[in-house]
């Protein structure tokens, strides 16, 4: 597969790929993750200052390895949050084991912000959903309730205050393909409800990710960062770098917005040995940040 052209001009200017992938992260501390009243306009933002964003680890991408092999490669590659899937954090555990599990991630210094994604098919999963995050002290739901439940999850956001972001997945879909298709049954609700913009689903709609960041970003709670091979229902994750999402302009339109949340890894390639890949993705990354910073300094 031939480099894509975002790939090929970071490439050629930039000479810092090579040692960046265990570098320290960008992450920045500075606000809340989840509060998407506090985000600056986009017309506010201050491109001489430096762009950080804060990254993490959807633990989908680890989904074959144990809990301990997960937190320690999220700490070898400086991912300070993590959001746990249920092979992680089993749903059908009682509230105390989830507790003690959600505190051994805490213990190990990671942000533990969220879990998902929760599928939520009837009133007793909805239920089910608030309950596991609230015992394992949870901001962020990343859910996919059905359409006629929304009401009763927002309903549930009030009185738990933990935020929802529905996710987008692809065009095989029917619920919610695209960001927009979630985006317009959000309208007039709680702005704890909101929006996980899987950067792959929407690229293989033949969306850009950076298009949907722009029109969008007013409900963006969460980010699952990630590279696909083709911008139709056929591409799968690659390496961050190797495939045909814009990378920079993704980041570029994340800066635009005033993006204050957090971007979660999620490559779901080499299930059995996810860490070089992963490993390249993060570098890449990190590399582009740096240079975008350099160029506006």
């Amino acid at each position: 597969m031939s480099a894509n052209p975002s790939r090929r001009r970071f490439i050629q200017s930039a000479a810092v790929l090579g040692g960046a992938a265990l570098a320290g992260s960008t992450a920045s501390t500075t606000r809340a993750a989840l509060a998407p009243e506090t985000r600056e306009p986009a017309e506010k933002t201050d491109k001489s200052n430096p762009f950080t964003l804060r990254f993490g680890l959807a633990s989908y991408t680890t989904r074959k390895l144990s809990l301990d092999h997960t937190l320690q490669i999220a700490k070898r590659l400086n991912l300070s949050c993590i959001t746990l899937k249920d092979m992680h954090l089993p749903l059908s555990a009682s509230p105390e084991i989830t507790a003690q599990n959600a505190q051994k991630v805490r213990d190990a210094g990671l942000d533990l912000y969220g879990g998902g994604v929760i599928y939520m098919n009837s009133q007793a999963e909805v239920d089910r959903a608030f309950d596991y995050a609230r015992a394992a002290g949870f901001r962020l739901i990343i859910g996919v309730p059905q359409h006629e439940l929304l009401d009763y999850v927002e309903q549930k956001i009030k009185t738990y205050n933990i935020a929802v972001a529905i996710h987008n997945h692809g065009p095989e879909d029917r619920l919610y393909p695209t960001v927009q298709s979630a985006y317009a049954r959000l309208e007039g609700r709680d702005k704890r409800f909101g929006l996980c913009i899987d950067l792959g689903h929407s690229q293989r709609c033949g969306i850009r990710p950076a298009d949907d960041i722009l029109q969008f970003h007013d409900r963006l709670l969460d980010i699952h960062f990630k590279d696909v091979s083709d911008s139709t229902r056929a591409g799968t994750t690659v390496e961050i770098g190797r495939g045909v999402i814009d990378i920079p302009a993704t980041l570029e339109a994340l800066r635009s917005v005033g993006y204050k949340g957090i971007a979660s890894y999620e490559y779901e390639k080499d299930a059995d040995d996810p860490l070089p890949g992963l490993a390249e993705s993060v570098g890449y990354v990190n590399g582009v940040l740096t240079m975008m910073n350099r160029n506006t300094a």
